[in-house]
């Protein structure tokens, strides 16, 4: 029997989860491509789409705050320690529509459901064997050389801390200038290139740590490939679909003739 395939968009606040949950699902749709949604934010306010299955009809941000006496971010905190006892629930929700994709919008804040260990409990629970990362990062935080490296050092810290396959996606790709772009790609293909970015930056504390860090993403440059996406037209999802299929399904293609 065939399996969904559960994609998990994880990233810093404001790197454009939601909006590629809504892309994504949309360029699935017009392909002839079963996919429903996931929104796993308790806190989330005007998602720009309709999720099939939202966390928020078991667990409410503002309930908790105004139970437990909470203020936002210890609540944020309480809520993503709660979705581990939801899962059951999450799991039915999704076995009833029998899709095969299932597009699962992470908390805004990246640690709520990285760095504790109800993100890693979910991904198990749900279906660990059909699961994969698309960890975006933020084009306004990658613009520089030693921002790049930020974004490359919480990449590999999600995938370290998650032990999933992962995808690297550089998300709103379209509000860069083609240059910053061009740039963005290079560094990402290669490491001397950024390193030598990262040298001509002025001076700093930053730029010091940002050349050691360096060392460590060399380690990893496997996964420093990076899948630009913007909203436009929806560019690069099919990159992003592609690589998926080659990750589960040796190449074969879902998509209806």
């Amino acid at each position: 029997m065939k399996e969904e395939i559960f994609i998990y968009f994880i990233g810093t606040a404001g790197s454009g989860k939601s909006t590629l949950t809504y892309n994504f699902q949309q360029w699935m749709s017009l392909r002839g491509l079963d996919a429903i949604t996931v929104n796993l934010d308790p806190g989330a306010e005007n998602l720009p789409y309709d999720p099939d299955v939202d966390i928020r009809d078991w667990i409410s941000l503002k309930e908790i705050m105004e139970t437990y006496g909470l203020g936002p971010n210890g609540a944020q905190i309480a809520c993503a320690d709660m979705l581990a006892l939801n899962t059951s629930d999450i799991k039915r929700s999704i076995e009833a529509f029998k899709t095969d994709y299932v597009l699962i919008d992470t908390p805004g804040q990246l640690e709520l459901f990285v760095f504790r260990e109800a993100g890693k409990y979910i991904i198990k629970f749900l279906n660990p064997e059909r699961s994969i990362i698309g960890y975006l990062l933020d084009p306004s935080l990658a613009k520089t050389a030693t921002g790049f490296v930020s974004q490359l050092l919480l990449s590999i810290n999600t995938n370290f801390r998650l032990g999933f396959s992962q995808i690297n996606i550089l998300s709103k790709s379209d509000m860069l200038s083609n240059e910053d772009l061009e740039q963005i790609k290079n560094w990402s293909i290669d490491i001397e290139t950024l390193g030598n970015s990262v040298i001509n930056e002025e001076a700093s504390i930053y730029r010091e740590m940002s050349e050691g860090i360096l060392k460590l993403i060399s380690e990893f440059s496997s996964q420093n490939k990076l899948f630009p996406t913007g909203k436009v037209d929806f560019y690069g999802i099919e990159d992003v679909y592609t690589q998926i299929q080659l990750q589960f399904l040796g190449g074969e293609d879902l998509m209806s003739d």
